[in-house]
């Protein structure tokens, strides 16, 4: 298709030719009327003008006769300009005026009538046309008075001229400005098309062009850009869930495997096969775990979960992860306390009680704090201070807060941010069960309810913080107590 076939199929050209066809169909309007209207006035200024003059005339006649009349009709018909004046006979014959030819009929009948005419003293044979009044005079004798119409043909002529012009100004710079706005949006839309088909073809860093004006076709790339950048990062986390899952899970199953393969080659008696099952069942329950934890990741980042929120206290799912890793944390050695205030929330109440066990969970994995650095002279006090976890639920500004504080070595600050990624466990961690999922069920979870995940320094230790917006529909309405057991994923 040539590039002009293009633009004359384009959606702004085509409206442009509709809106040109109801300018042009106004304008028409417009003059017309403005011409009908200025035949109206002349006619009845020349109406008015020959009625008066009919009934001076008349009554001139009637007062002093035939003989005044004709010289009153000789007199007014020598002027500049003068109007038509006509009177005959009876029989039909000039008596006095200064029209010399008239279309036959015209003087039979009495009343209005326009009719082709000639003045006496006129050398051309070119007929013009008037506007005449014929009046019956007492003893048959007709009067006929009338104006000249060139001046409204002249005025007419002009209106059409001028309407002419109009339109075809009109359509000249309605079809100019049409073509204008159709390249222009053409070539936006033939830019969105080029980045559209590279993007079909695999390339999903191309992003839609914005202009400056801020119009409409620049909101739509600006959505269109948001959502491309969603769908890349939706695209980039499925790959790199493939990637980890292939990595990541190749070395538990097939730690599963050989120890299957060993139970089988070298157990001898029941005992040895029982632990041979224990130790696979719980590898099992491992690997379950870190699909369900994957799975809830996935349901965080595609925003399945949107349609489960409710109106709680963020307080209450505070107190309940509290209540269920206390005795986990003692068992450590550790102390589990918590510091809430009511913080209304509208959220996902499952997935919140998710990732806060989450972070609970790997504070008490691996916020155990190192006593050969505290200071010299330090008491019991120091190290039962050390060994705290604390859970904190606070509403600051238009965010619910939930924070874990421990007061183990922490995470640097150059590895906090790869370490909310996938399977991501730092060197720290290694020697500690676990999937390296756990920070990144947290920051998905965050990030499903327009928040995020931030973690601070606690001089000693880490300050692990869900920061959530209230969205709250009713912040006022406490959902219904549920109990929370939370699976673990850390």
């Amino acid at each position: 298709m040539t590039a002009f076939g293009k633009l004359i199929r384009t959606t702004a050209f085509r409206l442009t030719l509709v809106y040109l066809f109801l300018f042009a169909l106004f304008a028409a309007f417009l003059l017309g009327f403005f011409a009908w209207n200025t035949r109206r006035l002349i006619t009845e200024q020349i109406t008015t003008t020959v009625n008066a003059e009919t009934g001076e005339v008349s009554d001139i006649f009637g007062r002093r006769g035939l003989r005044a009349l004709v010289l009153t009709i000789e007199n007014r018909a020598l002027r500049p300009g003068a109007n038509l004046y006509l009177v005959t006979t009876p029989a039909g014959q000039a008596v006095a005026g200064n029209v010399g030819s008239l279309s036959p009929g015209v003087m039979a009948t009495t009343g209005w009538s326009e009719t082709a005419y000639r003045r006496l003293d006129e050398q051309d044979s070119s007929n013009h046309f008037a506007l005449v009044k014929v009046t019956e005079l007492s003893s048959g004798f007709r009067l006929l008075i009338g104006r000249d119409l060139e001046e409204r043909r002249r005025l007419f002529g002009i209106v059409a001229k001028a309407a002419q012009f109009s339109l075809l100004i009109v359509v000249v710079l309605g079809l100019g400005g049409g073509i204008f706005v159709a390249r222009r949006v053409l070539r936006r839309i033939d830019a969105m098309t080029g980045t559209t088909q590279r993007i079909m073809a695999g390339d999903l860093t191309g992003r839609l062009p914005v202009g400056r004006s801020g119009d409409e076709l620049d909101r739509l790339a600006e959505n269109l850009n948001a959502m491309l950048e969603r769908i890349e990062a939706l695209m980039t986390g499925l790959k790199e869930v493939s990637d980890n899952i292939a990595h990541d899970l190749k070395t538990p199953l097939t730690r599963l495997r050989n120890r299957a393969e060993d139970a089988l080659a070298k157990s001898r008696t029941e005992v040895e096969y029982r632990s041979a099952l224990e130790r696979t069942i719980e590898e099992s329950d491992g690997l379950i775990r870190t699909f369900n934890a994957l799975l809830m990741i996935a349901r965080a980042e595609s925003g399945q979960a949107r349609g489960n929120m409710d109106d709680f206290d963020a307080a209450d799912v505070a107190r309940g992860i509290h209540e269920l890793y206390e005795p986990l944390a003692e068992d450590d050695g550790m102390t589990l306390r918590v510091k809430v205030e009511t913080a209304p929330v509208h959220a996902n109440r499952e997935l919140i009680s998710q990732a806060l066990a989450n972070l609970v969970e790997n504070a008490i994995k691996y916020g155990k704090p190192i006593f050969a650095t505290m200071p010299a002279g330090a008491g019991v006090t120091a190290e039962a201070d050390r060994r705290e976890i604390l859970i904190e639920a606070r509403r600051v500004g238009d965010r619910v807060l939930l924070s874990v504080t421990d007061r183990g070595p922490g995470i640097p600050v150059a590895d906090r941010k790869h370490a909310v990624e996938r399977f991501v466990r730092l060197e720290a961690s290694r020697t500690q069960p676990g999937s390296g999922l756990g920070l990144s069920l947290a920051s998905a979870v965050a990030t499903l309810h327009g928040g995020d995940l931030r973690l601070d320094d606690a001089h000693p230790g880490l300050i692990a913080t869900l920061a959530i917006p209230v969205l709250s529909g009713g912040s006022d309405r406490l959902a219904v107590q549920m109990q929370d057991v939370p699976q673990k994923a850390a």
